[in-house]
């Protein structure tokens, strides 16, 4: 984690560097952010509590840790009155992973995030500023049940592939690197050692026998191959279609059946029609985010999105997960966003959260920014 700041494109700002006055807590992204502004920045100390934490399978430890993030953001907006303030509590998604989102745990993770709201209102509130703070609570994915685990990596090894995979990431040799998030998402990149991204099947015919291989497993609901600056996306009952975008909008076209469920053809697509295509389906917003996630140049060459019940990692994992995310599934892709002002048009994408901080902040959208504020 400590190597994404330096990896970000030094052409995209981050809003710290486009806010110099904020404070954040727990971010995994500090770029342009002073370090005593930093809340559980990673050091040492804080690197141990974590990984004891997390190898322990203690999930009661995470809420611990953020009670004492909770309790540091409040005294410091108390006290400092930063312009912008990112906070992420994470126990939800830890309890989520380890107990099932409808635990009764997950409930005491999500009064953690309330009273901390209630805390910093109720300050502001005193202080006479809350009229014209804006207050705003948003997750970046759901949860849904697992039941049945995939070993992806030891099933890429079977077919006669060296993988890399997480946590042994140092391999001799590895053909496939098998990267799994969530751990409903995976990214299979083949020919690891030519960069950048070959051919959507790989140089080597053997890579072909990948395809009808995963399509077959129950783990996987769809397999999305890149292809010149489209998206093949496949189904195991449900058949294959085309996904492209030019200079008419957004395509999506089914070959030989409809794997995303939209009962027609979509074309000439804007983004916000492409989204009402979608919204009601089991994928909502499927077609821009598959486009923009297969045509992203450091996506893998095979993509798989999990079956509902199932996700991709069955070893080294210190809590057994029985919920996961990730998917292109409804429950992982649709999340709250609660606001303390009404907004002024439908907020979409979490993409759009950031457009909207700079507006509410009176400073200028980058250009390039992917969202559109909701202000």
């Amino acid at each position: 984690m400590s190597a994404v700041d330096r990896d970000l494109d030094p052409d995209a700002p981050t809003i710290f560097e486009l806010c110099e006055e904020s404070l954040a807590a727990l971010s995994v992204i500090s770029r342009g952010l002073d370090t005593r502004r930093r809340i559980g920045a990673i050091t040492a100390r804080s690197a141990f509590r974590a990984a004891t934490t997390h190898f322990r399978g203690n999930v009661a430890g995470w809420l611990d840790i953020d009670r004492d993030v909770a309790d540091q953001v409040v005294e410091r907006v108390r006290a400092d009155r930063p312009a912008f303030t990112f906070a992420a509590l994470t126990g939800v998604d830890k309890v989520s992973h380890a107990r099932g989102h409808t635990s009764p745990m997950v409930l005491d993770a999500l009064r953690i995030v309330d009273e901390t709201a209630a805390r910093i209102r109720c300050d502001a509130e005193r202080d006479g500023r809350w009229d014209d703070m804006s207050l705003w609570v948003v997750s970046d994915h759901g949860h849904s049940r697992v039941s049945h685990h995939e070993d992806l990596a030891a099933l890429i090894e079977s077919a006669g592939f060296r993988t890399m995979s997480h946590p042994w990431v140092y391999n001799i040799a590895p053909e496939v690197a098998v990267m799994v998030s969530g751990n409903a998402m995976a990214h299979l990149y083949l020919d690891v050692t030519e960069r950048p991204r070959s051919q959507p099947t790989g140089r080597d015919a053997r890579f072909r026998s990948l395809v009808p291989m995963l399509l077959e497993r129950p783990s996987v609901d769809l397999l999305i191959k890149p292809a010149n600056n489209s998206a093949i996306v496949d189904s195991r009952d449900r058949g294959t279609a085309t996904i492209w975008h030019d200079a008419r909008g957004y395509h999506y076209r089914r070959v030989s059946g409809d794997p995303l469920g939209l009962g027609a053809d979509v074309g000439n697509a804007s983004q916000d029609e492409a989204y009402d295509a979608t919204l009601e389906t089991d994928y909502p917003d499927g077609i821009v985010q598959i486009l923009h996630l297969a045509t992203a140049p450091r996506s893998g060459e095979i993509i798989l999105s999990a079956s509902r019940d199932w996700d991709f990692r069955a070893r080294y994992e210190p809590i057994p997960h029985i919920s996961s995310h990730g998917a292109l599934h409804r429950e992982h892709m649709l999340v709250p966003l609660l606001v303390n002002q009404p907004a002024r048009r439908d907020p979409r994408r979490t993409v759009d959260v950031m457009p909207s901080a700079l507006a509410a902040l009176g400073l200028p959208v980058p250009s390039g920014l992917d969202g559109e504020s909701f202000l």
